[in-house]
């Protein structure tokens, strides 16, 4: 492609995350000529798709059940993973059978129908669910919060204030035996084939460069966020998950027809991938 041609090809426009756990992805994109991106929480990228404001985002994996848009998954790398995620994770002061309600992290949607599952399948209890802002809390803490992303490791709540705590991908594992998809790449199911295949070859292609780079990654974004670098290491290399293969698709079905089951969405959506 010539110097001119390239110079006429739109930028694709990105919406992600900043968490430690999206840095294997989309670190060192921000270099890239032809990529935009746009930086949210993970529960506001859907809005960003909606909008036309993006072509593609890290969304949380219930919105592709939720939004009134038709979408399709991009098989790029994912956020997900086999056991547990250490970065999702519930606290309380009282068995998880005695909860009523259960104050949450607004960052995540998948995390909040996710809590409402396992609670009913696993511990037999159906919960209210409150608002939370853990980024600008000037309360105390509640009786029962979920937390998701690098707060859970840099600012996590006091140990001894919660006796009884669960990871949500350990207790996912455990019911099902299957990994489990937090985020994953969503589009409009409008989008251009083209821009389809040029969005998961630039990720497929970051991702690898930063996992063959991963070292100077680990050590630069652990300081930044003030984990531990072994932590963030091990975090980063068996912790999360970014493949998006048979087993992880299986997973997210469950996840969608669990979720539908206990009325926690609508209507479950068969999985629609772009390109297939």
């Amino acid at each position: 492609m010539t110097m001119e041609a390239k110079s006429l090809v739109k930028p694709l426009r990105l919406g992600v995350v900043r968490f430690l756990n999206t840095q294997p992805i989309i670190s060192g994109l921000e270099v890239c000529n032809d990529i935009s991106m746009t930086e949210a929480v993970p529960s506001s990228l859907i809005n960003l798709l909606e909008s036309g404001e993006v072509d593609a985002a890290l969304c949380s994996s219930i919105d592709y059940q939720v939004s009134s848009m038709p979408l399709v998954i991009l098989p790029a790398p994912s956020l997900g993973c086999l056991g547990a995620t250490r970065t999702v994770r519930l606290y309380s002061s009282r068995p998880f059978e005695e909860l009523e309600k259960v104050c949450c992290d607004s960052d995540s949607h998948t995390s909040v129908v996710l809590l409402q599952v396992l609670l009913r399948e696993v511990h037999g209890c159906r919960v209210t669910v409150l608002p939370f802002d853990a980024a600008g809390r000037n309360v105390e803490w509640p009786e029962a919060v979920m937390l998701i992303g690098d707060k859970v490791v840099s600012a996590s709540p006091p140990a001894e204030r919660y006796p009884y705590q669960m990871d949500l991908g350990e207790a996912w594992h455990s019911l099902t035996g299957l990994p489990f998809l937090f985020g994953i790449w969503l589009a409009g199911a409008d989008l251009d084939s083209d821009d389809a295949r040029r969005i998961v070859s630039t990720l497929d292609r970051q991702y690898r460069y930063n996992r063959m780079h991963s070292e100077t990654l680990v050590g630069r974004e652990s300081r930044a966020r003030n984990w531990p670098q072994d932590m963030a290491e091990d975090y980063l290399s068996s912790g999360i998950r970014y493949e998006l293969g048979p087993s992880q698709r299986e997973g997210l079905d469950r996840f969608y027809e669990l979720a539908a089951a206990h009325g926690l969405i609508e209507q479950h959506r068969p999985l629609r991938f772009a390109g297939e």
